[in-house]
């Protein structure tokens, strides 16, 4: 897991092969602007969705991981505190893997919580279980998935 500010991006290009064109994306884009929905930034390797919902408390959050995609997760507007755990320590699943939707849910706890401001990011890898969109009013956020 990474976590930093929009301003630090260019240190993570060298990360992942599609780093590059995923922040620059970011840059490009008036984040605050941006419609809720989907976008394809490269087919088959970069898609972004904005979505602003209200946050949930903590006991609600979905604490789930993925195998094919890396998560950047921005926070747009509002404050967005998030759950995380290495998956290895993970042992309580809601269900099996489902590769359809590349996700697993976990029954397990995070074993630490951070938060982003605005204008902050997130970055999970396939090892990292993270419950996200937890907090008070409106969480305007961004996700770019990165094919691995």
């Amino acid at each position: 897991m990474i976590i930093d500010s929009l301003e630090n991006a260019d240190k993570y290009l060298s990360v992942h092969k599609h780093f590059d064109k995923a922040f620059e994306y970011l840059k490009n884009e008036d984040l605050q602007s941006l419609e809720v929905g989907k976008t394809v930034i490269e087919e088959g390797s970069l898609t972004s969705a904005v979505s602003a919902k209200e946050g949930a408390k903590v006991e609600d959050a979905k604490f789930e991981a993925h195998n094919n995609f890396i998560d950047i997760q921005v926070c747009i507007s509002g404050k967005e505190k998030m759950g995380w755990s290495t998956r290895s320590v993970c042992t309580n699943p809601v269900a099996p893997y489902n590769p359809e939707k590349d996700v697993i849910f976990y029954n397990d706890k995070p074993g630490m919580y951070f938060e982003l401001q605005p204008g902050q990011f997130a970055i999970f890898f396939p090892e990292d279980v993270h419950a996200p969109m937890i907090g008070e009013g409106v969480i305007k956020k961004l996700v770019i998935k990165v094919k691995i």
